[in-house]
């Protein structure tokens, strides 16, 4: 079962239970993967899970800043709408890599691109973000990139 017809599944029984916060962020959920499907021109449950864990990791992103946003300009309120919705949207994601292992993917190809200098942290961000494959936070991977390249 891919991760779209899983989120359409819990989106019924959502909608069976009466839970409509649940209902309303798998709604959105699933139509940011319908968006995706349609830009990519095929039907959404062909959709890898890949692709789909990419459109999840992006409305996570949204909804980390949308809470950041929220708090600085003193809405306590939306911000914790923005949290609960990220929280759901977690469920879904795969779990993160440890920070040892991207240590390691990053030291892999630290020696693959022969990369010594911050003048080579594009191709090392690049050669890591293949070998990470959105299995980590993109902040996260550049913080140990530029200390991998600052020794």
């Amino acid at each position: 079962m891919s991760l779209y017809e899983t989120i359409q599944g819990d989106l019924k029984t959502a909608m069976k239970a009466g839970d409509a916060a649940k209902r309303d962020v798998l709604r959105m959920v699933g139509s940011a993967l319908k968006n995706e499907a349609i830009e990519c021109r095929k039907p959404a449950t062909e959709l890898s899970d890949a692709e789909s864990v990419a459109v999840l990791r992006r409305l996570a992103k949204q909804r980390r800043e949308s809470v950041e946003s929220f708090r600085a300009g003193g809405r306590p309120e939306l911000a914790e709408q923005e949290e609960a919705e990220l929280g759901l949207i977690s469920l879904y994601l795969p779990a993160n890599l440890p920070d040892d292992e991207i240590k390691k993917l990053i030291a892999e190809a630290k020696v693959e691109t022969g990369a010594v200098s911050r003048a080579d942290f594009g191709k090392l961000m690049g050669a890591t973000a293949k070998k990470v494959a959105g299995r980590a936070d993109g902040n996260a991977v550049k913080k140990f990139v530029e200390e991998a390249l600052a020794e």
